[in-house]
């Protein structure tokens, strides 16, 4: 594994039970693989009624592309920047439930583009090669570029 849960840690907002990853598999400038095992612990803080929803695989997902962001940030000692969930897109929801699932999760983000505002990624969680949950995100990572560049509507 290229990073552990410790690292991980360290480098996205997610702490305790609300990390959902294990471990980084693999990663480039592109793309990133993260391993979970989150969905089998009995006390995620995202089941409801004792079941864990397939819907709660996009923030397995987030948490996979926060990771990315921080593989691809700076060298230490200079700002971090925090991203923001603004949409998701296009979601399939492939399984109902993510807690009856045997297998390790993984979470993959795939970057479609981006620029200093925000970044597009596609993402996909599965269980050795079944999809459970795909679909495309938003990260807004620079609020202020978002203001600046607004432009309000004439009447």
């Amino acid at each position: 594994m290229l990073k552990d849960r410790a690292w991980i840690e360290r480098h996205i907002p997610h702490q305790g039970t609300m990390c959902l990853l294990h471990g980084v598999l693999d990663w480039n400038a592109n793309r990133v693989r993260c391993l979970s095992r989150a969905h089998h612990s009995p006390d995620n803080p995202l089941r409801a009624r004792g079941r864990l929803g397939a819907v709660c695989g996009i923030e397995f997902a987030a948490q996979a592309m926060a990771v990315h962001g921080a593989l691809l940030a700076p060298e230490p000692g200079l700002e971090r920047r925090v991203g923001y969930l603004a949409s998701v897109r296009s979601v399939e929801l492939l399984a109902s439930r993510l807690d009856d699932i045997e297998d390790d999760l993984i979470a993959a983000a795939d970057r479609l583009g981006g620029d200093d505002a925000t970044v597009l990624y596609r993402f996909t969680l599965s269980a050795g090669t079944r999809p459970l949950v795909t679909g495309r995100a938003t990260i807004v990572i620079n609020p202020a570029a978002l203001a600046r560049n607004f432009t309000p509507a004439s009447d």
